[in-house]
């Protein structure tokens, strides 16, 4: 390989997994640019979490300080009630106990963020170039070139597809059309200004909505997951509801469309007071189908890689989407870590042979487990996982990065 000629990097797709990759790639010599989909770069407003196996990324980057500013809130645990508002389970979250925190953010605050360290001069390597407005449709993967939605193509020499879970890249990467499927569960998202539930009597009797805890309530076939974000200064609701118990229908497969309110309170009318004035306080909310992909046999082809919800689209029952991207951009930083100047086709296609191998089994793990996690234990389909709660939390959380990964394996 030469070191004169730039690295150009194409990372389709300007989400958490596309910015966490052009943050891990960026090095000396290496031009990326971001194709972002949308004219404004914006997102919708929801809460996301970063468990320690992503926040140990963050840290090890040096940008957790520019996620701080945005409001970050380290999450102390998770506090698990019955329906009636009794105290169930504790467990308690702390650095000491994984070598991280687990944040919690505003989903907006966390994507700016991560374009903020994207683009600073102030992180290692040659700023990021993100480009709106850039509509991807296509890549032929053997020469690295995308082609957009206006014709024009853009040529990388590494092309990370990070186009989320309905991928158009997707196809081109493993030669046949796979498109998530439904997991017979749906969501109604929620996130309001604190001071909302603050004036409910009897929610904040059991729940402050600024203590930094996320709660979660079962009963009834039914979940309830809560917490703030925006150090407290709004909190977010995850409602889960088997689709045959739903009162309407989607209207969309997006995770953006809107619900209603009245049917929200229908699906939770056997759920008490302090939970449905809670529910009553939103001013909107969010209906999302959940979905989810079958594992992929691969997510390389040529000079292109899926990641993230591209690759592995999981459910939110572990809320481990967002750390999982991250995972992924730290093993492309990893295995790309001494690459000097612009490498060979060949030796791109070892490389990410390399971020496959390290990633797909712990992956789908995660996935499988979460699908697990939706269903009542006398629906779960053979061939279970049998970890436990506590343990499968230990092998999420106490993950060390791609290369630590990948040195555990060949000592097996």
């Amino acid at each position: 390989m030469s070191g004169s000629k730039p690295f150009k990097i194409v990372v389709v797709g300007g989400g958490i997994a596309g910015l966490a990759a052009a943050i891990g790639l960026r090095g000396p010599n290496r031009q990326i640019v971001v194709l972002e989909r949308s004219a404004e770069h914006r997102e919708i407003g929801a809460a996301i979490s970063l468990q320690p196996n992503a926040s140990k990324i963050v840290e090890k980057w040096g940008i957790s300080s520019i996620l701080e500013k945005k409001g970050a809130t380290v999450d102390r645990g998770f506090r698990i009630y019955s329906p009636d508002g009794i105290l169930r389970t504790t467990v308690p979250f702390s650095k000491d106990m994984f070598g991280a925190d687990r944040m919690l953010y505003h989903r907006v605050d966390l994507l700016e963020g991560l374009k903020e360290a994207a683009t600073s001069l102030d992180v290692p390597g040659l700023p990021v170039e993100i480009q709106l407005s850039s509509y991807a449709v296509s890549c032929a993967c053997e020469t690295g070139t995308v082609t957009l939605k206006d014709g024009s193509t853009v040529q990388g020499d590494l092309v990370v597809a990070a186009d989320g879970i309905h991928s158009l890249l997707r196809q081109d990467v493993i030669g046949h059309d796979q498109q998530p499927v439904p997991t017979r569960l749906s969501a109604y998202r929620i996130i309001m200004p604190s001071e909302l539930i603050e004036d409910i009597p009897e929610t904040v009797k059991i729940i402050n909505p600024q203590d930094p805890w996320t709660t979660m309530i079962f009963g009834h076939d039914r979940r309830i997951i809560m917490g703030p974000c925006r150090d407290g200064q709004m909190f977010s609701l995850v409602c889960l509801v088997p689709d045959e118990k739903m009162n309407e229908v989607s209207a969309t497969d997006s995770w953006t469309s809107s619900g209603s309110k009245e049917h929200l309170l229908e699906s939770f009318s056997d759920f008490p007071i302090w939970i449905k004035d809670k529910l009553k306080a939103a001013p909107s909310l969010g209906l999302w189908q959940l979905r989810d992909i079958d594992p992929l046999k691969t997510w390389h082809k040529g000079r292109c890689i899926l990641i993230g919800d591209a690759a592995h689209a999981m459910l939110p029952l572990q809320g481990q989407g967002a750390s999982q991207s991250m995972e992924d951009a730290e093993a492309l930083q990893a295995m790309f870590s001494d690459v000097d100047g612009c490498p060979s086709k060949e030796e791109i296609e070892n490389r990410l042979q390399e971020v496959f191998e390290c990633r797909y089994e712990r992956v789908s793990l995660i996935q499988k487990f979460s699908r697990q996690q939706a269903k009542p234990a006398s629906n779960v389909e053979g061939n279970r996982i049998t970890m436990d709660a506590t343990e499968f939390m230990e092998y999420n959380c106490r993950y060390e990065g791609a290369k630590a990964w990948q040195a555990q394996q060949c000592g097996k």
